[in-house]
Parts: C-alpha cells; sequence; structure tokens
C-alpha cells in the first residue's frame, strides 16, 4: 500500500510541476510559423498549446479545484472561469484592447497566490474574516485570464481576414487544451482523499501555489520594470 501510494505521490508531483517546468506560453516563431502556413486550425492548435504551457492558468485552477467537493461543482465552477475568460479573450482581441503583458501575468500571478491563501484558510486565520463568493471570484479571475490570453493572441501577425473566426479557433484551441490539462490533475487529486496522507498533500500543494504566486509576480514585475530596456 505505502508502494502504490508513493507512486501516487510522484505521479501528482509530476502533474503539478508539470505546467512550471513547460515551455513558457509567448508567443515563439514556431508557433507565428503555424499560423502563417495554416488555416483556422491552426489558430486551434495554437490555442490548446498555449493553454497546456500556460503554467499560471493551470496553477489558479488546480487550487480551484482543490476547493470543491465533488464533479458537478468542478464542472460549474470551470463553466463559470471559461465564460469569463471567453468574454475578454474574444472581446479584448476584437476591439484590439491589450495591456503590457508582464502587468497582466503579474495580476494572473496573484490569482494563483490568492487561491492557495484561501485554500489555506488565510482569509479566517489571518484577517479573521470570511472569504469572498468563490463563485464571483472565479469569474473575475477568469475575466483577467481571458485579458491575458488576449494580450497573447494580440502578439500574433493575424492578418485581416476572417478576423473573428480566427479569435473564435484560438478561444476552441484553449478550451480544448484546458480540458486536456485538467482531466489528469482533477484525477489525481479525487483519488488523493482516499489516502490518509490527503491533508498533508493539501496543505503541501496549496502553500506550492502562494509561494509560486509570489514568485511568478515578483518575476513579472521585473520582466515588466527592467525588461524594456
Amino acid at each position: 500500500m505505502r508502494s502504490f501510494q508513493r507512486h501516487w505521490i510522484f505521479a501528482a508531483v509530476l502533474i503539478i510541476m508539470y505546467p512550471l517546468c513547460a515551455a513558457a506560453h509567448g508567443v515563439s516563431e514556431s508557433d507565428q510559423a503555424v499560423i502563417n502556413n495554416g488555416g483556422l486550425l491552426s489558430y486551434i492548435y495554437v490555442g490548446a498549446k498555449h493553454m497546456l504551457t500556460g503554467y499560471d492558468h493551470l496553477l489558479f485552477l488546480t487550487g480551484v479545484i482543490f476547493y470543491l467537493a465533488g464533479f458537478k461543482d468542478i464542472v460549474r465552477f470551470i463553466t463559470v472561469f471559461t465564460i469569463g475568460h471567453s468574454i475578454t479573450l474574444t472581446g479584448a482581441t476584437f476591439l484590439g484592447i491589450k495591456a503590457d503583458e508582464h502587468l497582466i501575468d503579474a495580476v494572473i500571478a496573484l490569482s494563483v497566490l490568492y487561491k492557495g491563501f484561501e485554500n489555506l484558510g488565510g482569509f479566517k486565520k489571518w484577517l479573521s474574516t470570511g472569504s469572498p463568493n468563490l463563485l464571483f471570484m472565479v469569474f473575475m479571475f477568469g475575466l483577467i485570464h481571458g485579458f491575458g490570453l488576449a494580450t497573447r493572441l494580440q502578439s500574433f501577425e493575424m492578418g485581416t481576414g476572417q478576423f473573428l473566426p480566427k479569435i473564435l479557433c484560438f478561444n476552441i484551441g484553449v478550451e480544448l487544451g484546458q480540458v486536456i490539462a485538467l482531466i489528469p490533475i482533477v484525477f489525481v487529486i479525487s483519488k488523493w482523499k482516499s489516502f490518509s496522507s490527503y491533508k498533508v498533500f493539501y496543505k503541501v500543494i496549496n502553500w506550492f501555489l502562494v509561494v509560486a504566486g509570489i514568485l511568478l509576480f515578483v518575476f513579472q514585475m521585473h520582466g515588466y520594470l527592467y525588461g524594456h530596456g
């Protein structure tokens, strides 16, 4: 049993750490080449790839999943998050609204910190107050994450033809990538609840989210302040 549990620990660490070990989800020459040489399907591919390597998005969603009790709750909250980021991804890109990517990613990093802090009972323990409504906060953070996606998409040379279909295809790709990434994360967290080590696992991962959120915030602010030179 202990050997089996150790294998689960190893698998979980790989799944949780994968987003931070993956390539940064920026705009690469290879992705631009895929878009230049492909049609609308290329936007689906690049959108999915972006989400699969989007460590900040996945870390936030991991924190959300930890807080939820069952599959119905997971579907409900992920749907709300998806609606939020689809609104700003589509709207901001179509209207040409964007911001410095470092600042947006810094706010997204704070969403990772927020979720870990909330999961650890930080509002009650250290602020002596209840945490804000989670469904509302997930929607608001979804809007912010979507704005980050819109800023990233606008970094590509998209041309002028089929502009809205290209945005929608990128969004579809993001959703597909999100589902693919969440399946193993949901599976591991759900299965781990039956182990006696779950409480330790829960604390370790959520403290990891807090620390990762802080480090990512500092990294992005450093990029904003000193990366434009």
